[in-house]
């Protein structure tokens, strides 16, 4: 995992190189001013060498203004670079997310993932930039910390380094309660995301059945969690800094108490005994940095671990040899199909029929049969456990998966509309498009006129989730979007089932013009808008029932016939 993280400083490398460059600079120009003091204390003023006091006053001078420079590029590119690597992190997590497998999302929320890709890539921004410059000035600043302290006295600076490690053993103890804290923090905090997200995206159907108590119910048992999950990083958290700081703290009293008798038995002078004093400052400065560095280390890690756990997830991976489907016909073939849900129940089982290229067949039944289901394994969303599905007589298996969606268009029940203009929305269905062909696939859908009648016409904003149109303008969208897509392969879910009786006659024309010249698979609700089809499958928890046309099966009294009797009679 740390060679993974290691590896996106690959394209930083060049800001990365300079800002330990600078740091090391910074570093080496804190270890002057110890020496220069004690130069000034015991040399300098003794001897009433003025002009060499004010030329090593103006050395100083001059070695904190290019400190000054040099604190500035590490502050500055320091951040662009971590900003850089988060930027990075963000590309390949959210490329990785389109590649995942439908089964990946139906198990993971929305704000969970959110939290990943934002709140933990934060983190490690922090700690891409903070973590090796506090580790590599830390370093440096100790080591010649102590090289100064020894030439000062040797003695003296093995009795104060016998404290560092106290400090390693109390931050190696708790980095193991830190890590497990930190990560429970974090999982908790997707899940707040989550619950508000889930929230306010369904703040509508809250506020119509007045369940504004319930949904703060919900919201406040998660932020229970989250602040129980906080107070346990935070408890480690203090452990830890007070243990640093207690330690800090006795380091000071032995370097007083040692210094102060190395001074009365003459072991060392006023000056040496003065920069002594302020190399110790330099000395706890960088011990201060690897305490901070710790907390800052288990809080980053724990974020990468969260953004390795996504990036190891098994993406969809084309079969060995699979090639692009070009000119498709559009013949449909079930052979055998057996698929469920992870290891529960079996939805659909030897499930086997043939669709003709241009032909319509709608998929009826009750709820729970699989319909669905059925529709997604067309495109690949999900895997079959046995037999075969084929386009053209070629198992689609054989097909990269991105030629076979370019291939079916889908019209669903439930419209998902991007924030954006009425045509990025429309666009999306073929991105190459002309304004021109999205017009007319516009005019198709018999949504142009009433676009054109809004004021910012094609460029007017649908809000979240397309939610200033109403369900039909929304429908009749998502219609335009599979006329720009033009695929000889249609699948309409229930996509009028939603809507009322005088909006389902204008989609129902829409649709019909749209399924023209097409292979389509209907799953639909309401039977009266499927009668013209060419087969008709009767999909049950138990396979298929029944099939064939519309007045075969009334006259087979089965199934299907109760089915429609039932809608027709209501």
């Amino acid at each position: 995992m740390l060679k993974k993280f290691i590896s996106y400083y690959k394209p930083v490398r060049l800001i990365f190189i300079t800002d330990m460059v600078c740091a090391f600079a910074v570093a080496v120009c804190d270890l002057f001013y110890p020496m220069i003091t004690r130069n000034i204390i015991n040399i300098y003023v003794p001897n009433q060498q003025f002009e060499l006091m004010i030329k090593w006053l103006l050395i100083l001078g001059g070695i904190y203004v290019l400190k000054f420079g040099l604190n500035y590029y590490i502050t500055y590119y320091g951040h662009i670079m971590g900003v850089k690597m988060q930027a990075n992190m963000s590309k390949d997590i959210f490329e990785h997310l389109q590649d995942l497998p439908f089964v990946f999302f139906d198990e993971n929320k929305t704000g969970s993932l959110s939290s990943r890709i934002i709140n933990d890539l934060m983190d490690i921004s922090e700690l891409a930039h903070h973590g090796p410059e506090d580790l590599f000035i830390s370093t440096v600043m100790l080591i010649g910390s102590f090289i100064m302290l020894s030439r000062i006295n040797l003695p003296l600076s093995l009795i104060v380094f016998s404290i560092v490690p106290l400090l390693i053993l109390v931050a190696m103890k708790l980095r193991i309660k830190m890590e497990d804290a930190f990560m429970e923090t974090r999982e908790t905090i997707g899940e707040v995301n989550a619950t508000i997200e889930n929230s306010i995206s369904g703040i509508r159907v809250s506020k119509a059945f007045s369940n504004k108590e319930i949904e703060i119910e919900k919201f406040n048992k998660n932020n229970s969690k989250f602040q129980e999950a906080r107070r346990k990083a935070y408890k480690v958290m203090a452990e830890f800094h007070v243990g640093s700081s207690f330690i800090i703290d006795i380091l000071n009293i032995v370097v007083l108490s040692a210094g102060a008798i190395f001074f009365f038995k003459g072991r060392i002078n006023f000056g040496d005994f003065a920069a002594f004093l302020l190399y110790i400052g330099n000395f706890l400065n960088p011990i201060r940095k690897l305490v901070n560095f710790v907390e800052q280390y288990q809080s980053g890690i724990s974020g990468f671990k969260r953004f390795a756990e996504i990036m190891e997830k098994d993406v969809e991976k084309d079969d060995p040899g699979a090639e692009d489907i070009f000119e498709v016909r559009g013949d449909i073939s079930f052979n055998k199909v057996t698929f469920a849900y992870d290891d529960n129940k079996e939805i659909l089982k030897d499930i086997s029929f043939d669709i003709e290229a241009g032909e319509t067949v709608a998929l009826v039944g009750p709820s729970g049969g699989g319909k669905t289901t059925l529709c997604h394994l067309i495109p690949r969303f999900y895997e079959i456990e046995e037999g075969s599905i084929s386009i053209d007589n070629i198992d689609i298996r054989k097909f990269t998966r991105r030629s076979l969606r370019k291939n079916i268009g889908i019209v669903q029940q439930d419209v998902f509309l991007f924030t954006g203009t009425i045509y990025e929305n429309i666009q999306c269905g073929k991105f190459d498009a002309s304004r021109e062909e999205v017009y007319e696939a516009a005019k198709k859908a018999n949504i142009h006129d009433f676009i054109m009648s809004l004021p910012e016409g094609f460029d007017t904003y649908v809000g979240e989730r397309g939610v200033k149109l109403s369900g039909g303008q929304k429908q009749r969208i998502s219609i335009a979007r599979v006329f720009l897509k033009n695929p000889p392969i249609l699948v309409l879910d229930e996509a009028t089932s939603a809507l009322d009786n005088a909006t389902e006659l204008l989609i129902q024309k829409s649709l019909e013009e749209l399924s023209r010249g097409r292979t389509t698979v209907v799953v639909a609700h309401r039977l009266s808008t499927i009668k013209n089809a060419d087969e008709i499958i009767v999909l049950t928890e138990k396979g298929i029932q029944e099939k064939g046309s519309h007045e075969e099966l009334l006259e087979k009294k089965g199934i299907y016939a109760e089915l429609y009797n039932s809608q027709f009679i209501n």
